[in-house]
């Protein structure tokens, strides 16, 4: 029986639900033929920062004033328009490129937190041909006066900005830190994102003890984080009218069989292709597709969200149900309620 991998996301018809998500890879057009070949249904490339954009208006500002105090005959003075080229200029015709050689869909991806100018290269990066777009919003809120609705309004009126920039489907990278998720879910659908990224992922520091510096050293995921994606997926399938994308945490193609069955339209991988290459994807579509026919199912949106918090006999599993019970009932390796008091002596 040939199962049939294909999903939507987006409003994109995907081959299967595996999508390699932004990192270091998308930036070579060899890896992403790999990774295409390996089997990937699309791809997002890695982000355009707003600090970046910033970086390179004021570059060229400065260039643009070179020589204005000088005599006006000295034409030539001034600095070649075509011979300046800035990050942004790089990352729009490296998308160009990866659409002219790729079949798969290719989604770009815009890194900010404020509204700024940078938000109108949303729209640039739609003109040079992106199927899509991905807003990774990595906002820390780290000032003890912002309020939580302050917070909030932030992320609303950015994506609302993107949105009207462009007319290529927007999909919301969020992070998992709002008072309540759900409704900061729904907020973010009806300021118009097409979809949801669950969850991004936020670099945590560390501190040098020989140093006594901050360590800012970049950790890749482990497939323990996918618990809490995996439990806002569930909850939140059939309760936003959205694509939903699972990312971190994901590796294998257990990994992305469980968040289907959660309701996640397509799995997001990085640190697994990071880990093992391009080949990888082939692996976990291998083992996707294997379970499924041993287990009956002839495709993927057969089996998707059946595990969702509305699809389960005990809907509050995904909540706070049987918390007391695991915590009362764990045994450590070493049991401890076995061990003697220290120095008990015995007749």
């Amino acid at each position: 029986m040939s199962v049939d991998l294909r999903t939507h996301y987006l409003g994109l018809e995907l081959r299967n639900p595996v999508v390699p998500s932004a990192s270091p890879m998308g930036q070579r057009i060899d890896t992403l033929r790999a990774l295409q070949d390996a089997g990937a249904a699309a791809v997002v490339l890695p982000s355009l920062f707003e600090e970046q954009i910033e970086h390179d208006e004021i570059q060229l500002d400065g260039a643009l004033e070179v020589g204005t105090q000088s005599f006006a005959e000295a034409l030539t003075y001034l600095p070649e328009l075509g011979d300046y080229t800035t990050g942004t200029e790089t990352y729009l015709r490296h998308l160009e490129e990866t659409k002219r050689e790729l079949e798969i869909p290719v989604i770009g991806s815009l890194n900010g937190i404020t509204i700024g100018g940078w938000i109108g290269h949303a729209k640039r990066i739609q003109e040079a041909g992106a199927d899509a777009l991905e807003l990774n919003v990595y906002f820390i809120a780290a000032d003890p006066e912002e309020t939580s609705d302050a917070v909030e309004e932030r992320y609303v009126e950015l994506v609302e900005a993107v949105r009207a920039e462009i007319t290529i489907p927007l999909a919301v990278k969020m992070g998992p830190f709002f008072s309540s998720v759900g409704h900061m879910a729904h907020r973010m659908v009806a300021a118009g994102a097409d979809g949801l990224v669950l969850f991004n992922r936020f670099m945590q520091p560390d501190i040098d003890l020989d140093t006594l510096q901050v360590d800012p050293s970049l950790h890749l995921s482990t497939p323990d984080e996918l618990r809490l994606p995996l439990r806002w997926i569930a909850i939140l399938r059939g309760h936003v009218h959205a694509s939903i994308a699972a990312t971190t945490g994901v590796h294998s193609g257990a990994d992305v069989l469980k968040v289907l069955l959660a309701g996640a339209d397509v799995a997001m991988m990085a640190s697994a292709l990071l880990h093992e290459g391009p080949g990888h994807v082939a692996t976990v579509l291998h083992d996707v597709e294997t379970w499924l026919e041993e287990h009956g199912y002839e495709s993927v949106a057969q089996m998707k969200g059946s595990m969702s918090q509305a699809n389960i006999p005990n809907p509050v599993a995904y909540a706070r149900a049987n918390y007391a019970q695991l915590v009362t009932s764990f045994v450590s390796p070493y049991d401890w309620r076995m061990a003697e008091p220290e120095g008990e002596l015995h007749a």
